[in-house]
């Protein structure tokens, strides 16, 4: 699963959430640091208003929780998600003796590799360059 730091990084980067189900998060507040959440019509369902995405806490597990706004939560994306948004700059993903690397190749034809002991937070590190460099 991609870090909590490398996820924030993601978003303060200017990656934009559009929940859908399986879609896990975090809750951006220090005393929710160690629960994770997963978007489900079952217990998390997102919601739309015109002040806003929210959201709503449906099942019991949650209990203490009605609802929080999306710019309150914190996206996990999964591995292949990383991979959907990295596009056509995807080259490939290494295993190495102590980690993983990602190579991308951006427009101008610049190679990029990162390395990281996890696959996702490889991917993250590159999709967090790609959205620097478009800013």
């Amino acid at each position: 699963m991609i870090s909590t730091d490398l996820a924030r990084a993601l978003r303060d980067a200017g990656l934009v959430w559009h929940p859908r189900s399986g879609d896990r998060f975090q809750l951006d507040e220090p005393e929710f640091d160690a629960d994770v959440f997963t978007v489900s019509e079952m217990t998390v369902e997102p919601r739309e208003y015109p002040t806003g995405r929210i959201l709503a806490f449906n099942g019991t597990t949650e209990w203490a929780l009605d609802s929080v706004a999306t710019e309150d939560a914190v996206w996990l994306p999964h591995e292949h998600q990383l991979r959907e948004l990295l596009q056509g700059s995807f080259r490939a993903l290494r295993r190495l003796p102590d980690a993983y690397e990602v190579e991308i190749v951006l427009r101008s034809g610049e190679r990029l590799v990162f390395e990281h002991p996890e696959p996702a937070d490889a991917y993250a590190l590159a999709l967090c360059e790609v959205l620097r460099r478009l800013s």
